[in-house]
């Protein structure tokens, strides 16, 4: 399996000076912040929301985590060129998160269609759902306002978040998973200020074969 994190390296090595500081600059303020550190952690309960998926159809948390091992992923959207690798890499690594009894949902702040569309294009089998408002992310403590600066780039590069998103908040999702048992309790996590590293697929199913083995096996 491609090493996801590399690829991303390399597609970060390939944007322009200017892109490369803004990501530094927002990844520095989230630091100094401390961001991270109010993030749901292992041991915590996952907020058991309904969102609407892809189709368009109200579901809750729960009627997946019920039935085995969720992995809950956040991403920005397609619009974003880091999300993109994820995204295709996740499905990549779906037969063997499936062959361990677990499922996949991966959730974006994008409404009004684009998460079908973003389905549809990937040719995604999971299941994506819109985090309408970003409720979910904000009760995991993995959204944070884009600063007006960042703002203003994406804005040049044709990416409104407001109208993307349906509101004018500009929120956005730091890069994290997490793993939940059938209680919906946090088993394992991956959570980091910099969009341009994510959770390794390889670390994912490692994760998931440890929460299936026997204690003390």
């Amino acid at each position: 399996m491609p090493n996801l994190n590399e690829q991303l390296r390399r597609r970060h090595l390939g944007q322009s000076a200017e892109v490369q500081a803004a990501y530094e600059a927002m990844v520095g303020e989230l630091a100094r912040g401390g961001f991270i550190d109010q993030v749901l952690a292992v041991g915590d309960h996952f907020p058991d929301m309904a969102l609407p998926t892809a189709e368009g159809e109200m579901a809750r948390l729960a009627e997946w985590w019920r039935r085995g091992p969720l992995v809950v992923t956040f991403f920005r959207g397609e619009w974003c060129p880091y999300c993109r690798l994820v995204l295709a890499a996740l499905e990549a690594a779906l037969p063997d998160i499936e062959a361990l009894g677990a499922s996949l949902i991966a959730v974006t702040p994008e409404t009004g269609g684009r998460a079908l569309a973003a389905k549809r294009r990937r040719g995604n089998r999971y299941e994506i759902l819109s985090d309408v408002d970003c409720g979910l992310g904000l009760g995991c403590g993995v959204v944070f306002q884009a600063p007006v600066a960042y703002r203003a780039l994406l804005r040049r590069f044709g990416h409104d978040l407001a109208e993307r998103h349906g509101n004018d908040a500009w929120f956005l999702p730091v890069p994290a998973t997490f793993i939940l048992d059938r209680e919906g309790v946090v088993r394992w996590r991956f959570a980091e200020a910099d969009p341009t590293r994510r959770a390794e697929p390889a670390d994912i199913l490692a994760a998931l074969r440890g929460l299936a083995a026997p204690a003390g096996g």
